[in-house]
C-alpha cells in the first residue's frame, strides 16, 4: 500500500493512493461518514504502532468507500491537495547513518568505517515531494544531495534483537539528505550542516513493508537536472536495515514515526572533480525501486 500525507481545505490528512488514479482516499472522512470501524486513528503516526492491522483497517475503509453510493466523495485528486512528507513531523530528530556504502566512503576520502557513523537532522528540516526549498547560498557554497532509502518505524522498542528487527518496520520512503559540506567541516559535526530549512525532503509515498519484502535489493538513482549522478543499490549497504535497527536501538529507544536514513551510494556532488554542488534553479530527483520518485526544486 502506498500511503501519503496531505493537506486538504486546511486540514492535515492521510490515505492510500487510489489504484490506477492520480488521487488519494481520505480514510478519516470515510470513517467519519460510514462508521466502518469501531475506532480508527485520525493521525497516521498514531496508527503506525498497529502495523499490518492498521493497513488492514485502511483496506476495509477503502473497500467500504468503493461499495458506497458515492465513492467519489471520498477521493481527492492530486491536483486538489497540498502534498506533505509522509511523516510530516517525527517524534525526535531524524536518525541518519553516514558512510554506509563503501564507494561513498571512498569518494569522501576515507575507508569504510569500522564502527557505525550516526548523526541526526532536525525534524524542522523535513520537506515534501515537489517542494521548492532554499539553496542557502547566504550560509553555504557547497550544498550537496544524498539520495537514500528511509525506514519508517512502526512498533517502538529498545535493544531490539536482529531476528525481530523487521517486525519494528512499518514501511519505507525516499529521503534526500541535503547537506552543507562546508558547514559540516567547519563545525566538526553534522547537525547544523544537515539541518538547514528544507534539507530533508521525503516522499512521495510511505510504502508498507508487505510491498517491499526485500529492502536489500532496491535500485537508487539520483538525477540533478536529469543528469544521473548516483546509480546504486541497497544491496551494497555495509550494514543492512536490520543491522541498523539493532545497533541504534541499543542506545536509543525507537518510537513509532521515527525515520532512519540508511546512507547514500557514491555519486554525491563532493565526490566529483571539480565538485558538482547544487545551485538555485536545480531540480533533484531521487528514484527508488518499488517506491517512486522524490522531486526537489532548489531556489
Amino acid at each position: 500500500m502506498k500511503l501519503l500525507s496531505f493537506r486538504y481545505e486546511g486540514k492535515e490528512c492521510f490515505g492510500p493512493k487510489v489504484k490506477k488514479e492520480e488521487a488519494v482516499w481520505d480514510v478519516v472522512e470515510i470513517q467519519n461518514e460510514l462508521k466502518v470501524l469501531p475506532s480508527f486513528s485520525t493521525k497516521l503516526i498514531d496508527g503506525l504502532t498497529q502495523g499490518m492491522e492498521f493497513v488492514e483497517q485502511i483496506r476495509k475503509l477503502t473497500e467500504a468507500a468503493l461499495n458506497s453510493d458515492h465513492p467519489e466523495k471520498f477521493k481527492h485528486s492530486f491536483s486538489e491537495i497540498e502534498w506533505l512528507a509522509p511523516i510530516p513531523r517525527t517524534p525526535k530528530n531524524l536518525i541518519c547513518i553516514g558512510k554506509n556504502y563503501a564507494d561513498h566512503a571512498k569518494e569522501m576520502g576515507s575507508d569504510a568505517p569500522v564502527d557505525l557513523v550516526v548523526f541526526t537532522k532536525s525534524p524542522t528540516s523535513i520537506a515534501a515531494d515537489e517542494q521548492t526549498v532554499p539553496v542557502h547560498n547566504d550560509l553555504t557554497d557547497s550544498y550537496d544531495y544524498e539520495g537514500e532509502l528511509a525506514v519508517v518505524i512502526g512498533k517502538g522498542g529498545k535493544s531490539i534483537p536482529k531476528q525481530l528487527a523487521y517486525d519494528h518496520v512499518f514501511g519505507y520512503t525516499i529521503a534526500n539528505d541535503l547537506t552543507a559540506r562546508d558547514l559540516q567541516s567547519k563545525h566538526q559535526q553534522y547537525f547544523l550542516g544537515k539541518s538547514l530549512e528544507g534539507s530533508c525532503p521525503m516522499g512521495p509515498y510511505l510504502v508498507t513493508k508487505d510491498e517491499i519484502p526485500q529492502s536489500q535489493n532496491l535500485s537508487i538513482v539520483t538525477k540533478v537536472n536529469d543528469e544521473v549522478r548516483q546509480n546504486g543499490n541497497t544491496q551494497d549497504m555495509i550494514r543492512r536495515v536490520d543491522d541498523l535497527i539493532v545497533e541504534v536501538s541499543k542506545y536509543v529507544k525507537l518510537e513509532a514515526g521515527d525515520v532512519l536514513l540508511t546512507g547514500t551510494p557514491a555519486g554525491v556532488g563532493k565526490g566529483f572533480n571539480p565538485p558538482k554542488f547544487l545551485k538555485a534553479g536545480d531540480t533533484v530527483k531521487v528514484s527508488i525501486e518499488s517506491i517512486g520518485t522524490l522531486v526537489t526544486h532548489l531556489s
